[in-house]
């Protein structure tokens, strides 16, 4: 039987090409294992960074990563999340077409197309090249738009432009042949809206699935033992290490991170630190603020290679997740940091319960939803000082809950959904 061709369409999986990791990198990887002939369509540009692919000659040029193929579409360059990245976005869509017909005449036609979201044009295109070449295509949707928009105050409910955006949203459902929620709660979201067929509308709930995020345990062992961070914090076997990783944002809320360690230092509470690694808009004032609030339990550590985090986790006493509350998080969550948490085999604390939430199924940790910073503070105690055997239960539970979201098992989901078994 020949290999099927399984073009993967996300704009911003040119992070995965200089990084070698990340979702649609690790099915590919597992797709080719499986006999599949999977290649990666993205910009040629990098979000949240200076780094790009040269582009001398036409809209598009491909190279691999490992043995897989990444086609790189040439797009605006943005630096900010003002017009230039709409202008990106727009670019991207409007070149795919051209460049999917031209590397077709190559390398032949698809079989299947997976279409993954941030931005939802993406999705249109995926469904609209498919259409044209008369395969199925799989819309994968990683964050739900607008209604993260409005959830977070970027757009109101009222806009015109918000009910555009939902009627687009509905488009998409309805002509994609498979869905894909990253989060548990995508068909609670459309029955929600009302637009399963049930309820009049035309959706037909059993071509929605979900595959979460997780974790290529293969690579984060290999990383965990082969990219090691010097650092001394992180080796300060003296200290209780709370270790934060990601964006540091709003949405993160690590705002609260401090105010925990403040209350620490009012009470005389010593030997817990702080390790915040990342970076984001949010940053230079915390850290000015711990400046002068004289806080030196707080460290922040900067961006650093995504290889180092499993070695920095292996480090880490107790991870920890901030999240700010919203209307969306019913529907459940799907963060990259959770699945690298629980591969670390440490517990995690979270001040927001998410629905389907996967601390709270597996026990992996402690869920304190909307914590006040006392709260917090008294579960990060609790944790410092618990037996032995009860914190050896919870780092259990984290590496199980590791192994059931293993890419390796994750790319067995995906081909059900391309072969048509569920």
């Amino acid at each position: 039987m020949a290999k099927k061709n399984i073009w993967i369409m996300n704009h911003y999986a040119t992070n995965s090409f200089f990084n070698e990791a990340g979702r649609h990198y690790w099915f590919a990887e597992n797709l080719t294992k499986n006999g599949y002939n999977p290649v990666i369509f993205c910009a040629d540009t990098r979000h949240n960074s200076t780094d790009f692919i040269e582009i001398t000659k036409g809209k598009y040029t491909t190279q691999h990563s490992n043995g897989i193929p990444f086609v790189f579409v040439k797009t605006n360059s943005y630096k900010n999340n003002g017009l230039d990245r709409i202008k990106n976005m727009v670019s991207f869509y409007k070149n795919i077409f051209s460049v999917a017909k031209k590397y077709s005449r190559k390398h032949g036609k698809p079989d299947i197309i997976l279409a993954s979201s941030v931005h939802p044009l993406t999705l249109v295109a995926g469904i609209k090249i498919a259409k044209k070449f008369g395969v199925k295509c799989i819309c994968e949707v990683r964050d739900l738009w607008p209604e993260s928009l409005v959830a977070y105050g970027s757009l109101k409910k009222t806009n015109p432009l918000t009910h555009f955006l939902y009627l687009g949203e509905r488009w998409i459902y309805q002509k994609a042949d498979e869905i894909i929620f990253t989060i548990e709660g995508g068909k609670d979201y459309i029955i929600g809206r009302g637009w399963h067929k049930e309820n009049g509308g035309k959706i037909n709930l059993k071509k929605v699935h979900h595959i979460n995020n997780g974790v290529d345990l293969e690579a984060f062992n290999y990383n965990m033992g082969n990219y090691i961070l010097n650092d001394s914090d992180l080796e300060n076997q003296e200290a209780f290490k709370v270790v934060y990783t990601g964006s540091i944002r709003k949405v993160n809320n690590v705002g609260k991170i401090i105010k925990v360690a403040e209350m620490f230092k009012e009470k005389g509470i010593e030997n817990i630190i702080f390790l915040i690694f990342g970076n984001g808009p949010d940053r230079e004032k915390l850290e000015k603020y711990c400046s002068d609030k004289q806080l030196s339990s707080v460290k922040f550590k900067g961006i650093v290679n995504k290889k180092k985090i499993p070695y920095i986790l292996s480090k880490s006493d107790l991870n920890i997740i901030h999240f700010q509350q919203n209307d969306i998080k019913r529907y459940g969550a799907s963060l990259n940091k959770m699945f690298e948490y629980f591969a670390s085999g440490k517990p995690t604390i979270s001040d927001c319960e998410f629905g389907y939430d996967l601390i709270k199924k597996y026990n992996a940790g402690m869920v304190l939803d909307n914590a006040e910073v006392n709260q917090l503070a008294e579960g990060i105690l609790e944790f410092q000082k618990m037996s032995p055997e009860k914190y050896e239960m919870y780092s259990s539970n984290a590496l199980q809950a590791a192994k059931d979201y293993n890419f390796q098992k994750l790319t067995l989901d995906l081909i059900d959904v391309i072969e048509n078994r569920n």
